[in-house]
């Protein structure tokens, strides 16, 4: 499954727990073993899988002994760059100027000043 903006919260923790579940097995970790190694209860880690607890510092404990705590990294990166988050705070308020025209000795249409 995809986690997007517009997944709800409560499937986003069943899918990452889905998603623990199966890198603890591809490591070779019971859920006992990796309880312990992360320093969490046993009954911690399975309402993690189960997608029923969300506490971060969980998380980073549990990530630790499979090797994956540089993924945090991704999570919330030090010097994210957004275009769009740049270019409003480049952005200057428009003015108009006085009387609606283009300025001085702007005349609409043919004619001449």
């Amino acid at each position: 499954m995809k986690i997007d903006r517009l997944t709800p919260t409560a499937e986003v923790l069943r899918e990452l727990g889905r998603r623990l579940a199966h890198l603890r097995k591809q490591h070779g970790f019971s859920q006992q073993r990796l309880a312990q190694a992360a320093g969490v209860g046993i009954a911690t880690l399975r309402r993690i899988e189960d997608g029923r607890d969300g506490k971060l510092g969980s998380w980073v404990r549990l990530l630790q002994p499979l090797g994956l705590d540089a993924s945090l990294e991704q999570l919330l990166p030090a010097d994210f760059r957004s275009p769009r988050a740049e270019a409003l705070q480049g952005a200057r308020p428009r003015r108009r100027r006085a009387g609606g025209g283009a300025g001085p000795g702007f005349v609409w249409g043919d004619g001449k000043p």
